[in-house]
């Protein structure tokens, strides 16, 4: 897929924003979201935003545009079509999911439309919901804006990420470095999660929760958190860093 990507990318910056836009159109249309793999185009074309073959703040402009477009069309299905919907075969086995989030919606619909854009599961069914609740414009359009604009750069960012540390110039101390980038980042993912699952106490219920209770988080997601934040300190004094600042820098100034 990546390949892929890359070679469309050289032949094509138009083509290259469109592909960016049908991704994240995609990606929050109603339903389609749910077997796409979002997530992972995302982060291969913010690599190729971070190796310099796609401007970060058009490749920006293309994923918000892509987001409200699938948003605005799944808001409007949910709204024309509830009845229907609501009677669907497909729906009615993912009940629960929806009765979770038409419950979250009804009791904070502004921080769950936010939110719940950057959740997997949530981010195709929400808008859809908002529409089969008749959610007013007027309270699904702002945190829906403020989404739309938020989500692409935070997708992007591992691929960014990636790609500038690949063009780090090869020495005796790059390839090391770029190890201890993944770790990391990946220390970094794993804190967050935990705090995530932390904060959700007892409401989210999955193959973990056997190997993470309350109990055990309640300790070791601020001590993964802490861990986290003391490696990314340490490694702002390797001496590969400034360079890698420097390439990151060039990416959001264009």
């Amino acid at each position: 897929m990546e390949a892929w990507l890359e070679q469309l990318m050289a032949q094509s910056m138009g083509w290259a924003l469109v592909t960016i836009g049908l991704v994240a159109f995609f990606e929050s249309l109603a339903l389609v979201g749910l077997i796409l793999p979002g997530t992972v185009l995302m982060a291969s074309l913010g690599a190729l935003i971070g190796g310099g073959h796609i401007n970060l703040y058009s490749a920006w402009a293309a994923g918000t545009a892509g987001c409200f477009l699938g948003d605005w069309i799944s808001y409007y299905i949910g709204w024309k079509f509830k009845g229907p919907l609501h009677r669907w075969r497909f729906l009615k086995k993912h009940q629960r999911m929806l009765d979770k989030t038409e419950h979250a919606l009804h009791e904070h619909s502004m921080f769950t439309i936010l939110v719940g854009r950057f959740v997997g599961p949530t981010r195709p069914l929400i808008p859809m919901v908002a529409g089969m609740l008749e959610l007013p414009v007027r309270k699904f359009a702002p945190p829906n804006i403020v989404g739309c604009l938020l989500w692409p750069p935070l997708y992007f960012l591992p691929g960014i990420l990636a790609g500038v540390a690949v063009d780090v110039p090869k020495d005796a101390q790059s390839g090391l470095f770029k190890w201890l980038l993944l770790g990391v980042a990946l220390l970094i993912w794993l804190a967050v999660w935990l705090c995530w699952r932390w904060w959700r106490g007892d409401k989210k219920r999955d193959w973990a929760s056997a190997w993470l209770p309350a109990a055990r988080l309640r300790w070791l997601a601020p001590l993964m958190m802490l861990a986290a934040i003391a490696s990314f300190v340490a490694i702002q004094f390797h001496p590969m860093m400034p360079i890698f600042r420097d390439l990151l820098w060039k990416v959001f100034i264009g």
